[in-house]
């Protein structure tokens, strides 16, 4: 006779204790986006104060991604190694470090030094937050999950954007917005303190999966990435090295293309995350239920490719007033509003599919270092694109007296947005053809 014994299920994290982990990493998040978007709104007076060209402004951004690139190298391996908790108290404790040697001093040197520390530890911060998200809430609304996550970090942004109008005194010389944003850059500490609270004591109560080994990122292990996975890396690649590079520039381009303030050029600024910010947890949210995803990413590079030509050429449209708070009755122009308001669209469909789509397609131990290779491929473009533009904007002599100057750059951003069409195209063809051969796909409902 077979006696057949019942083995208790292990205790699992509540539903409120898993949402309480999401908000406090998020936190974290929300500290690292303020920073990296807070030198946009002073790069007019970078210019005019310490006169900085459009290439320096540029490097602000690029080497950023060069330190990413080199981190990254081997964040996956930290990650994956010493854990969620530990890498992403650490990330974030650089990056406080980051945003205080940026405002420290007005040589050029110094700044590149400041933003090259935030390298090292925003973007392993950003990894270490998707594996941390991959390992409480795969298989449990994980796209609606990254949605979320990706909303709290971008009232990061949001509020960057906004700076010049709720801080407006800050902004009368280019140091004070850059130690508002250290004082900011606190809450990535603060968010990795809470967060590292919540997993020490769920790792005594409860099963949270442990990862059964760890792998180094090498270059002869990337033949085990499928073909899908790398067409999701290079349509990452496209979206981040367009939408970044053009918010870095954004707000100098209003106000010395389009006569705009620098507030009212905040202001749109903003609407392109706070867009994405609505937009992507409702793209995961129907993800999670319809699948489809490489047909949502046609839409987004469809929708993306006009936009920057429109920008250009057409006039900024009629401006309507909207009453912000911090704003009063603002006049912002109708067709830039719109643009803007479609680029963050277009933009929300890489955190709402793309990046949860990678835990469906690649192996548990080996998620840390996915992702990590994904941001690292991402950043290789992102060191390259706003340097780029700005020596373009230099070249044909971009600035309030010719403001025709910056269409070479928006050339060059709808060029890569092209390119994210024909990525799109071919993801959507790979999962056909794997689909006819019964294979899974990442066109799978994610709650499959």
């Amino acid at each position: 006779m077979v006696q057949i014994e019942n083995v208790e299920k292990p205790a699992q994290p509540s539903s409120l204790y898993r949402w309480m982990v999401l908000i406090f990493i998020s936190l974290t998040m929300f500290g690292n986006y303020y920073v990296y978007d807070s030198a946009a709104p002073i790069f007019d007076l970078l210019k005019e104060q310490l006169s900085f060209s459009d290439q320096d402004l540029g490097l602000l951004y690029s080497v950023y991604s060069v330190a990413a690139i080199l981190v990254l190298l081997f964040g996956g391996y930290i990650i994956d190694r010493f854990g969620t908790k530990i890498s992403i108290f650490v990330f974030g404790v650089i990056c406080l470090i980051a945003a205080f040697v940026t405002a420290l001093s007005p040589d050029l040197t110094i700044m590149l030094v400041g933003r090259f520390l935030l390298g090292l530890g925003a973007e392993p911060l950003i990894v270490a937050v998707t594996t941390a998200l991959a390992k409480w809430f795969k298989g449990k609304e994980l796209s609606f999950a990254f949605g979320i996550n990706l909303m709290i970090a971008r009232l990061g942004s949001v509020s960057a954007d906004w700076s010049p109008a709720w801080a407006r005194s800050f902004y009368t010389n280019w140091q004070d917005p850059l130690w508002l944003a250290t004082v900011v850059a606190g809450t990535c500490v603060a968010g990795g303190i809470l967060y590292w609270i919540l997993e020490h004591r769920a790792e005594k109560k409860y099963s949270l999966g442990e990862q059964s080994e760890t792998e180094k990122l090498e270059l002869k292990g990337l033949y085990k990435f499928s073909r899908s996975y790398w067409y999701v890396v290079a349509l990452c690649v496209v979206f981040y090295s367009t939408v970044f590079p053009f918010r870095a520039f954004a707000i100098k381009y209003f106000i010395e293309a389009h006569g705009t303030s620098r507030e009212v050029g905040g202001l749109l600024n903003s609407f392109l995350p706070f867009a994405a910010m609505i937009a992507t947890p409702l793209f995961g949210y129907m993800v999670d239920r319809i699948g489809k995803r490489s047909l949502f990413m046609m839409f987004g590079s469809f929708l993306l490719l006009p936009l920057f030509l429109l920008a250009a050429y057409l006039p900024p449209g009629t401006p309507i007033a909207l009453s912000l708070p911090f704003f009063g009755d603002a006049a912002v122009p109708l067709t830039l509003l719109i643009i803007m308001l479609m680029l963050g669209i277009a933009f929300s469909l890489i955190p709402a599919i793309m990046w949860p789509a990678v835990a469906y397609i690649v192996e548990q131990k080996r998620l840390g270092s996915a992702y990590s290779l994904m941001t690292l491929c991402q950043q290789v473009g992102m060191a390259t694109i706003p340097w780029l533009i700005g020596v373009t904007n230099d070249a044909y002599g971009a600035g309030p007296a010719n403001p025709e100057g910056y269409t070479a750059g928006m050339w060059i951003f709808t060029g890569l947005a092209f390119l994210g069409l024909l990525f799109s195209f071919l993801l959507w063809r790979n999962e056909r053809g794997a689909q006819s051969h019964g294979l899974e796909t990442i066109t799978m409902k994610s709650s499959a």
